[in-house]
């Protein structure tokens, strides 16, 4: 986008267009007005205290190196918490190789410590043998593998002593979320859509950028130079989450700040949820096969999807990440 000056600083050629706000900015005011917006989230919902070490969830896309970038720059600026990457191979067959490489490049040239923990040595199967264990089977790859991530991810975390995970959701994401959970009448869910919420193990889990729109993080991390994985997912666009997202971004390119105006409806509807205690608060309990805190006192949702897939598996509670020492 070209014309005009910037209308932070007055003198850098327009590189970005705020339809919502109305603001124009040149490359480095909108890369700093993101590294400020994450910031803000941050210190308005308590994300990360002095002295933590935070495991970033790095996948190699685009918004979780974006993440990665944004915490590092922080996390040296004052040095009030430290960060380690954490990356969850699913073992997707000519996919997750590259952003491997990728995220373990990029952590390099930040000098970040990186981690590496997969499903096979989790749960004893990938998420190409959980679709293979399914048969003819109807099942969405995305609700498997989002179960199966959330608990390697917090066992990562636990790995490494971490006091709060950090994912690269955005606001777009949350939004999709709370409407997929508003379709299937899950209100316990709904109370539980919380930017800093408890994770099992007793890491936090965090979403610095859940106030951001997904294409303004997309143009932050083309801006910044960053290397990250195009290729999509083989699985993804199986759920109603792709359709969700097209809907929101017609409807936003009709009525610009209409994602903003949900948001914050749907945190306002979360909190009241919670409030309330119709949702979100229900009894915490541990996991009797893992121990990981769970709302459900026979077996927690990642336990008993390895269960279905595989059968018992002797790893399936234990966490053993490559590279963990180092």
């Amino acid at each position: 986008m070209s014309g005009g000056a910037c209308g932070s600083c007055g003198s850098g050629p327009v590189a970005y267009a705020r339809r919502y706000s109305g603001q124009r900015l040149c490359a480095p005011c909108f890369m700093e007005s993101i590294e400020r917006k994450a910031a803000r989230a941050i210190s308005k919902y308590g994300m990360i205290g002095r002295g933590d070490l935070v495991c970033v969830a790095v996948s190699g896309g685009k918004d979780s190196l974006a993440l990665l970038r944004v915490l590092d720059r922080m996390s040296r600026d004052g040095g009030r918490f430290r960060i380690r990457a954490a990356t969850i191979d699913e073992g997707i067959p000519g996919y997750r190789d590259e952003a491997l490489g990728i995220v373990e490049e990029y952590c390099g040239r930040l000098g970040v410590g990186h981690d590496v923990c997969s499903y096979e040595e989790l749960f004893g199967t990938t998420l190409e043998g959980a679709l293979e264990a399914r048969g003819g089977r109807r099942v969405s790859a995305c609700a498997i593998c989002g179960t199966l991530r959330r608990r390697a991810i917090d066992k990562a975390a636990a790995g490494m002593g971490a006091d709060c995970t950090a994912t690269a959701h955005n606001l777009d994401d949350m939004l999709q979320t709370f409407l997929i959970n508003m379709m299937s009448g899950d209100t316990e869910r709904i109370g539980r859509a919380d930017p800093a919420a408890p994770g099992a193990g007793g890491a936090r889990r965090i979403k610095p950028f859940c106030e951001i729109y997904e294409a303004e993080v997309v143009y932050y991390a083309f801006a910044a130079g960053i290397p990250f994985q195009a290729e999509p997912c083989p699985h993804a666009g199986e759920g109603v989450r792709t359709e969700l997202r097209q809907f929101l971004n017609r409807l936003e390119e009709s009525h610009a700040g209409a994602k903003n105006g949900m948001y914050r409806s749907a945190v306002r509807i979360a909190g009241a949820v919670r409030e309330s205690g119709a949702g979100g608060v229900a009894e915490v309990a541990a996991c009797p096969r893992c121990g990981s805190p769970c709302s459900d006192r026979r077996m927690c949702a990642a336990c008993r999807t390895v269960l279905e897939l595989r059968g018992p598996h002797p790893n399936a509670d234990i966490a053993t990440p490559r590279n963990g020492g180092r």
